[in-house]
């Protein structure tokens, strides 16, 4: 693909992914949002974003169904962790293949998420010792403390689209699992996963209601951190907005958890193996196209080490294959959208302009089609206070800071 990609079109039959409410599928009939294939740059589908209004219902209708899940017994919501656990470890391909056509990840990345997520489930299928209160007599002079574990009621669950499967595992089954029912609210941009998890959870025995799925954007989101059924609520996602949805939750009296942005940093001493920091290094930096919070950014290189691990780390670069995530050859896939092609492309060029060195431009990379790609990028001489160090990229570009000590 040339520096001058024009916008995705769309494919001529576009999917509808639907909400799910109380274990059926509810297609919108208002507002609507686009989901592309990344590796292609075609829109596959449509998926509805839910109204203010529809969020409330949905709160509703999720309150009601938790009052009997509360009161169902450990032992059967254990049951419905391990059924929940076979169905998403036997079609694991399958649901790691709907995570490769949203997101653009390679299928051996999506596969690694999904197995992530599935430890999850297996923590929560032990439930009944996590949930085991405590008892503590005479701490102080005819007074004994009890500990007991209750659900909150309603929660809400806002994930992100960089791990659509790994993420809602590791809230909802723990929500779920604690007796409290569920929204989520996933990234728009890849929406699918979602909707399969809630369907293995309802085949797996959990009843209507107890896990619904809307989808939306800041409206949706908005409805959730304001109404008063929904008690708790867990995010994912950058620091300006996980701000954002922090406030505002705390405002209206909710326990909220908001977890942003990194920028992750690898130490190399002087005595360290090159190879294996190099190794190391590509793949935190580049595995996901670098759209992980947990992806090194940074490589702060101590005493003269910079330059001879800066070589071996360009010459692995150049081995990189960079592609579909669907085909088995590719390392390293797309970049979510188009806009996000467009803002990592901004933090190479600033690169440049701000004094350091660009060793390799992954916007050189051309590939035929519209996909969102990008190649490895890789920077040298950035110092504290230049955007490529100071911002959270979420790209595949690895700085390189040289300090003496």
């Amino acid at each position: 693909m040339s520096d001058t990609a024009t916008p995705a079109v769309a494919d001529t039959a576009l999917r509808t992914i639907p909400h799910i409410v109380c274990g059926e599928r509810v297609e919108s009939d208002g507002r609507t949002g686009p989901v592309f294939n990344p590796a292609t740059g075609r829109q596959t589908g449509t998926v509805g974003l839910a109204s203010a209004d529809v969020v409330h219902d949905i709160a509703r209708r999720a309150s009601a169904a938790q009052r009997g899940w509360r009161d169902t017994g450990l032992g059967k919501r254990q049951q419905v962790m391990f059924r929940l656990r076979e169905i998403v470890s036997a079609r694991a391909d399958e649901l790691a293949r709907i995570i490769t056509a949203e997101h653009g990840k390679t299928v051996d990345d999506a596969l690694g998420e999904v197995a992530r997520g599935l430890e999850n489930v297996e923590f929560c299928t032990s439930l009944m010792h996590h949930l085991k209160g405590d008892y503590s007599e005479q701490v102080a002079s005819g007074v004994d403390v009890h500990q007991v574990r209750q659900p909150v009621g309603v929660v809400a669950c806002i994930t992100p689209f960089n791990f659509p499967a790994m993420v809602p595992l590791w809230m909802v089954t723990t929500a779920i699992a604690a007796g409290n029912a569920v929204i989520l609210k996933p990234s728009e941009r890849d929406p699918s996963a979602a909707v399969w998890l809630a369907e293995a959870f309802a085949e797996a025995g959990l009843p209507a209601g107890v896990l619904n799925v809307v989808h939306g954007d800041k409206e949706a989101v908005d409805a959730l951190l304001d109404d008063p059924i929904v008690r708790a609520v867990s995010f994912v996602g950058s620091t300006p907005i996980a701000k954002y949805i922090y406030a505002r939750a705390a405002e209206n009296g909710k326990r909220v958890q908001a977890l942003g942005g990194a920028k992750n940093h690898m130490i190399v001493m002087p005595d360290a193996d090159l190879d294996a920091a190099a190794d190391a290094a590509v793949s935190a930096a580049y595995g996901s196209a670098g759209e992980r919070c947990m992806a090194v950014s940074v490589v702060v290189a101590v005493g003269d080490v910079a330059d001879p691990l800066i070589s071996k780390i360009a010459e692995r670069l150049a081995g990189l294959v960079v592609g579909d995530g669907s085909d088995p050859r590719t390392d390293m896939g797309p970049l979510i959208t188009h806009d996000a092609l467009d803002r990592v492309r901004g933090f190479v060029a600033g690169a440049a302009g701000e004094g350091a060195r660009v060793v390799v431009d992954g916007r050189d990379l051309h590939l035929d089609g519209e996909g969102f790609f990008i190649g490895p990028s890789l920077v040298d001489g950035v110092t504290p206070g230049m955007r490529v160090y100071d911002e959270e990229i979420f790209g595949p570009v690895l700085s390189v800071v040289a300090v003496s000590s």
